[in-house]
């Protein structure tokens, strides 16, 4: 017996696919291609006047140290966010898929952060940490640690790595409960 899918126009699904196609090439790949295409190019200020330079532009690029420092500290940031965000949004998890009274409030404060615009978060790290007024910043200093975010950089990455932290648990904690809840109560129990 021949299987029957009810389309029988050939053309429909490619119609169907065609305005998601239109948009990524529209707002994904078109960007892209022009980013790559001035990146061989040399343009004023105003861009006005452009010239084109081939990989003149990446020659000075990679001679320069710094952005050999800028691409150590992206590793180090993203290496740092990821693997602290995921391993104590699972630890919260795994609290939370406990039977506990409390439960359905806990998981509520857990997923507000996520809430939270990123440009506030920024704004109410920067206050709690600032050097002369801010509470953690105070707490830090009583600890006999001097806490200056503004002329240290190890300070600011750490307030960056923490603040970015903070806002990513509660994005992945839902995740991490949801698949906990999943398993079945019985395998569990064998386990």
């Amino acid at each position: 017996m021949e299987k029957t899918h009810g389309l029988h126009n050939r053309l429909l699904p490619y119609l169907l696919l065609l305005p998601q196609l239109v948009i990524t090439v529209i707002f994904f790949y078109w960007p892209a291609s022009q980013a790559v295409w001035q990146s061989f190019l040399r343009e004023d200020a105003f861009g006005l006047v452009s010239e084109f330079v081939g990989f003149e532009n990446y020659q000075t690029l990679f001679a320069q140290p710094e952005y050999y420092n800028a691409m150590m500290l992206t590793a180090i940031f993203s290496t740092l966010v990821a693997t602290l965000s995921l391993s104590i949004a699972l630890l919260f998890a795994t609290q939370a898929d406990k039977n506990l009274k409390v439960a359905g409030g806990y998981k509520t404060l857990m997923i507000w952060p996520y809430a939270v615009a990123p440009a506030v978060a920024g704004v109410l790290w920067a206050f709690m940490f600032q050097p002369s007024f801010g509470v953690l910043a105070r707490g830090l200093r009583e600890l006999g640690y001097d806490w200056n975010p503004l002329l240290d950089g190890t300070d600011a990455m750490a307030m960056v790595i923490a603040a970015a932290v903070w806002n990513q648990i509660s994005y992945n904690f839902p995740f991490f409960l949801a698949g906990l809840q999943a398993i079945p109560r019985l395998v569990l129990r064998a386990a």
